[in-house]
């Protein structure tokens, strides 16, 4: 599907969400008012982002499918450092209505996220 980006989200702060309406997690131990944006990946930057930096995160893990069509905030990409292709960043709070899918996101027997196709 074109113009799909997406998130790694705890469980619980997608709940949150949807009772809110809005998601305002930038990314792990972050908020939006604190970063400034949600950071978002692309399909070949998910396993990356998710070794990275939830492989020691407690509680389920969500990966947020979005199609960026339907994001009230703007969508950025932006070259980060070390990074092949540049990042989506969200800049104000996604709204649900963007989130075509929750996919359960868990590691494997290994300790090691994969994209899940």
């Amino acid at each position: 599907m074109a113009g799909v980006i997406f998130h790694i989200a705890t469980l619980a702060d997608w709940e949150a969400a949807q009772a809110d309406g809005e998601y305002t997690r930038s990314s792990v131990g972050k908020t939006l008012a604190e970063e400034g944006f949600i950071h978002a990946s692309q399909a070949s930057q998910v396993a990356r982002t998710a070794n990275k930096f939830y492989r020691d995160v407690p509680g389920a893990l969500v990966l947020l499918v979005i199609d960026e069509e339907r994001v009230a905030a703007e969508v950025r990409y932006e070259d980060v450092p070390g990074a092949e292709l540049p990042f989506p960043h969200i800049y104000g709070p996604l709204n649900t209505g963007a989130v075509v899918e929750a996919r359960p996101f868990a590691a494997g027997p290994d300790g090691t996220f994969t994209f899940p196709g």
